[in-house]
């Protein structure tokens, strides 16, 4: 394989296991960082992918940022050659009830998490136009599903990723494009050691599987939205919550 996927927040938690799971798929991976302050993240999560004997550079971006998702894209096309797989994986939180929330916490989370889809679907999309092919994958949540109290700005984000995901799907199908959405509920990451063991319990009391997903368990459904196995899936939403019940 020759192919190539882009990976936005890829510098840890989900994203960064979503890279690695498909530089061992055999793609060659970029992967985004936010700031110069992430780049010897991304750099060490590169290291990790070519450990699989891929290509693996780290780009950097502020995803919410039109003109700099048009510079990224580019620079990738033309560092690989080509662009056949973008992963939205960027997001942010600003929690807070909504009687309290400031406009600033609401207006950053649908930058970074909402338009920065926009800004790389555009671009990448128009990539993948004139390759007659490629995949897109968005990571929403259960909380663009469902909603989820202190998260109004998140779940709003969320929400939309799902719908424009679907709108994709709908534009780019005939260039051979699928646009799917992943939506992991609770899953095991630095921020949820943090949470007392009260907190975790009751968290816990509305999954079915009674345990924490793991990051693994999202990038596998992601490399299965990416590979040729999927090419007949669209326009979709995989939830990977363990029977999340909100």
């Amino acid at each position: 394989m020759n192919k190539t996927a882009l990976i936005t927040g890829a510098t840890s938690g989900i994203g960064a296991q979503i890279a690695r799971r498909l530089a061992h798929d055999g793609f060659n991976v970029a992967i985004n960082a936010r700031s110069q302050a992430e780049l010897p993240d991304g750099k060490a999560v590169a290291e990790d992918c070519k450990k699989e004997n891929v290509s693996a550079v780290c780009f950097i971006a502020d995803v919410s940022v039109y003109d700099e998702c048009q510079r990224m894209v580019k620079e990738v096309k033309g560092h690989f050659g080509s662009l056949d797989v973008l992963v939205n994986n960027a997001g942010i939180t600003r929690d807070g009830l909504m009687a309290r929330m400031k406009e600033e916490a609401y207006d950053t989370v649908i930058a970074v998490n909402q338009k920065s889809v926009f800004n790389m679907m555009k671009f990448a999309g128009n990539v993948m136009i004139k390759q007659h092919g490629g995949r897109i994958i968005n990571i929403s949540s259960v909380a663009g599903l469902y909603g989820n109290a202190g998260q109004i700005n998140y779940s709003a984000s969320k929400a939309a990723v799902i719908g424009m995901t679907k709108t994709a799907s709908k534009e780019l199908g005939s260039r051979g494009i699928t646009v799917n959405a992943v939506a992991p509920g609770f899953i095991q990451t630095p921020m949820t050691d943090m949470l007392t063991d009260e907190q975790k319990a009751n968290i816990l009391k509305q999954v079915s599987l009674g345990r924490y997903g793991q990051v693994s368990e999202v990038a596998a459904a992601v490399s299965f939205l990416a590979s040729d196995e999927a090419g007949y899936i669209t326009g979709q939403v995989l939830e990977i919550s363990g029977g999340l019940a909100m």
